[in-house]
């Protein structure tokens, strides 16, 4: 897409022990918008937020960033880049130097970014106001700060270089709800006021649908489902969804409980990596892998499933 701020392409990722963690994942982020990804627990999600960032080298596909190939770029260039793409961790905590100061973790980042000292100086505090935390924080130990605190740090850390796009890691789960909401809320107020763009990953239905414009659906490495986030949640079609949204609290949904285990990403079973577990299982499911494909009647909604038309699969022979 000419328009896409981020564009990821066929993206795999296997690691020594024979795990496909990423397994052919194609996404999409345009300038100022948030595209949430869903999974459960080892579904490849993580694994991807690093490959976005190049903490990991993907075997095979292409990043694309704001017109760059992050896949081909090196050195100082993939260091200016990296400005521009940010990352808000799980766990702050883990992320900062217990011994640097609150103010020094956020110059660090600007430093190492080429910021000079009398600007670093006059940001830190602007960062800090920004997020909502006393200027006079700066002088503070990540010891010396609380849980929701700690994160608007890792936030104020993150904006440091103006980037235009934030990758969020299951940025506000280790929060009790009451600080979940106002980190997610300050969330929201800096991309209306800043126009910057997330990729806001959790296992938190409730949370993705509240921050996000889009979601990608990931089971075992890939994109099952993807679409506008209202579209998603009044209109599933890929079973592994319906059975995501029928789990959250509050919905009008029949409960569908999965069977069995998710299989080992070290062996996968042929055709559809989901058959196993799904309800609407049928024959066909077990030679067709289908591929992510836009919905005959919503172009904007992409699905992984033989019963979603057009049909469309990967080393397959396409059924008359």
């Amino acid at each position: 897409m000419s328009d896409a701020l981020l564009q990821a392409t066929d993206l795999h990722k296997s690691f020594g022990n024979g795990v496909r963690a990423v397994d052919g994942v194609d996404l999409t982020v345009k300038p100022g918008e948030t595209l949430g990804i869903v999974g459960e627990s080892g579904c490849g999600k993580s694994t991807t937020a690093r490959l976005l960032l190049r903490l990991l080298k993907p075997d095979r596909g292409s990043i694309e960033f704001d017109g760059h190939d992050l896949t081909r770029v090196r050195g100082s260039r993939l260091r200016q880049l990296r400005g521009q793409l940010q990352f808000v961790p799980q766990h702050p905590m883990t992320s900062l130097n217990p011994r640097m100061t609150i103010g020094g973790s956020i110059e660090f980042n600007m430093r190492a970014h080429g910021m000079d000292r009398g600007a670093r100086r006059v940001r830190v505090p602007e960062l800090l106001d920004r997020v909502g935390l006393p200027p006079a924080h700066a002088d503070r130990y990540p010891h010396q700060l609380s849980g929701g605190q700690l994160q608007r740090v890792a936030i104020a850390r993150a904006l440091a270089t103006s980037p235009k796009l934030v990758i969020c890691d299951e940025a506000v789960s280790a929060l009790d709800k009451s600080v979940q909401a106002q980190v997610l809320n300050l969330l929201v107020e800096l991309q209306r006021d800043l126009g910057v763009a997330y990729i806001f990953i959790s296992h938190d239905l409730a949370v993705v649908e509240h921050v996000s414009d889009r979601v990608a659906v990931m089971y075992l490495g890939r994109v099952v489902e993807e679409s506008a986030t209202a579209t998603l949640w009044s209109d599933p079609r890929h079973p592994y969804t319906k059975a995501l949204l029928s789990a959250v609290p509050g919905r009008d949904r029949k409960r569908i409980v999965l069977s069995g285990d998710p299989p080992s990403p070290v062996d996968l079973p042929t055709g559809c990596r989901f058959r196993t577990r799904c309800p609407e299982a049928i024959e066909a499911c077990v030679d067709l892998d289908p591929g992510l494909v836009p919905s005959r009647d919503d172009r904007d909604h992409n699905v992984a499933c033989v019963h979603v038309k057009p049909w469309s699969f990967v080393g397959a022979a396409v059924p008359s």
